[in-house]
């Protein structure tokens, strides 16, 4: 029974991210940045997000034009390459964080490879350290880092969140104690609309920033 199950929920996670469809590619960097993450669909299994997930953040960007966007936890590059290819319809840049320096290394390879390097200023370091001291304002923000300290990034990047901005952060569905955390944190915010996305399986909570 339990070989069942967990046979079915393989073929549901493969069938899941198969229906998210890649964005048409209209110029020569969309074809590109298809190729790529056609090419290494099988590639991002280092505490990378689903094709599915990667969708979901392109989409809000696009949708809202946001241009200004913060990726806290990088790893090899696999969200903020969704990002970017948003970013570089809407005239944006990302600056992406990894603390770990084998990942950041292949990231940027992997940015470059894509095409997308010129939207991203990716950064080597400790996330508690650099959210914090980053200057400037934002309109979009991925957390996909220590699930323990998502609070602290909301609370550091919330007077630097433009209104309009969203913070979204990824597995939210796990349930963990600095999840539970956070979500309770943010869905109780008065100036702020939270939801969950729930076409991701690892999910992904969306919070926009009243105007």
């Amino acid at each position: 029974m339990e070989k069942n199950i967990a046979i079915f929920i393989l073929f549901f996670a493969s069938w899941h991210c198969s229906v998210a469809q890649y964005p048409p590619a209209v110029n020569e960097l969309d074809k590109k940045v298809v190729s790529f993450l056609q090419d290494n669909s099988e590639n991002w299994k280092d505490m990378n997000v689903p094709l599915t997930d990667g969708r979901i953040l392109y989409d809000i960007i696009i949708k809202n034009n946001y241009k200004d966007a913060v990726e806290i936890g990088t790893s090899t590059g696999h969200s903020a390459i969704w990002i970017a290819w948003a970013l570089s319809k809407t005239g944006g840049k990302l600056i992406t964080i990894e603390i770990d320096k084998e990942r950041y290394l292949q990231a940027k390879s992997n940015f470059k490879k894509a095409g997308v390097d010129k939207y991203i200023d990716a950064r080597l370091g400790d996330a508690h350290e650099l959210v914090p001291a980053l200057k400037g304002n934002y309109d979009f923000v991925f957390s996909d880092a220590d699930k323990y300290w998502y609070k602290n990034y909301f609370l550091a990047l919330d007077p630097k969140l433009k209104p309009g901005g969203c913070f979204t952060a990824h597995n939210t569905a796990m349930g963990v104690s600095g999840i539970k955390e956070f979500l309770e944190y943010v869905e109780n915010l008065d100036n702020y609309t939270t939801t969950n996305d729930l076409s991701s399986l690892s999910g992904i909570s969306i919070s926009y920033k009243k105007k």
